[in-house]
């Protein structure tokens, strides 16, 4: 059994229910939309968001209409942002499939992004669930913050590891957080445990971020080279921040060069990878993530002994351990 069929044995219902009330949550009178939503849903991940709800509830307690409605706000709006980022990023693929922009151009994807961040408003209004509007709006906020944080960075190639730190806990670790803290509102109104939820998503949200900057140093199965795209895309990760705060000036200023000007070579990106892997700013990372999943443990195992605890361990391992 693998780790995410290991959890889904927990929650595998709750989920099934959910995929039902998700697709209602998104139902329109335009026949256009039913057909793109229909497409949004056939192209749907790992569903690890839904995931991260249903175990912070049955921790807790039991699963209830509050906490469906959670997991549907937050894929809602999440999918809203991932519409938009298509077109922002003149994206045409996402997950294997086209992007909703590619196959309907970008008026409609802008507007059926914003169709889904009203159905999400909408769904919380509605049902007075005023506490997870607040949570999950907080988190687009800063999702917008981080992005603009780092196209504002990579003009100037100037970031520091804690700005860095600062943008994935806005861009990444925020939706994360959101959803660990909105499942736990839909048990209880504590606040303090769900800060102390909050702050366990934010934690393995950043160790889940830090994994992703770790997957560019690594061989490509098709190419069996290291794949470069955050090089490609002008993106500082840690291990590239590391090497450039562990150099001297003259290799820092030709690593900046080859992510400024010549990013598109191949050559040049393999030259700095190789830069990269033989500074220590792979291990570097390795271990900052390893922190990052050691304090979201912590908090872990000061919550109660149950089965959702015990899948929820297996969900944090596997978004560490995860081979893409």
């Amino acid at each position: 059994m693998s780790e995410l069929e290991a959890v889904k044995s927990v929650i595998g219902r709750e989920i099934e229910v959910f995929e039902n009330k998700f697709k209602t949550s998104m139902e329109s009178r335009v026949p256009l939309l039913d057909i793109i939503t229909r497409y949004i849903i056939k192209r749907k991940g790992k569903q690890m968001r839904p995931m991260f709800v249903f175990l912070s509830a049955k921790i807790f307690g039991e699963i209830n209409e509050t906490t469906y409605r959670a997991a549907s706000l937050i894929e809602l709006l999440h999918t809203a942002t991932l519409v938009h980022d298509d077109v922002v990023d003149d994206s045409n693929e996402r997950r294997g499939f086209f992007s909703i922009n590619a196959l309907w151009k970008n008026k409609i994807a802008v507007l059926v992004g914003d169709y889904l961040l009203s159905k999400g408003l909408l769904l919380a209004l509605n049902n007075e669930e005023y506490t997870l509007l607040k949570i999950v709006s907080d988190a687009v906020k800063e999702m917008s913050e981080g992005e603009l944080l780092q196209i504002e960075k990579a003009r100037k190639l100037d970031i520091k590891e804690d700005i860095y730190y600062e943008i994935i806990r806005k861009k990444t670790a925020s939706l994360i957080a959101s959803c660990c803290a909105c499942g736990t509102a839909s048990i209880t109104d504590n606040k303090e445990i769900i800060k102390k939820m909050h702050d366990f998503g934010t934690f393995i949200g950043i160790a889940f971020q830090i994994k992703d900057d770790l997957f560019d140093y690594e061989k490509s199965r098709e190419t069996g080279k290291p794949n470069g795209i955050d090089i490609k895309e002008q993106k500082m990760t840690l291990p590239l921040i590391y090497m450039l705060n562990n150099c001297s000036y003259s290799e820092k200023k030709s690593a900046i060069n080859i992510v400024k000007n010549y990013y598109n070579r191949p050559d040049k990106v393999s030259e700095l990878i190789n830069k990269v892997n033989n500074s220590g700013g792979i291990e570097y990372s390795v271990n900052k993530m390893n922190e990052y999943k050691t304090k979201a443990l912590e908090i872990l195992y000061s919550l109660p002994e149950n089965e959702a605890r015990k899948a929820m361990e297996i969900l944090v391992n596997y978004t560490i351990d995860r081979k893409k």
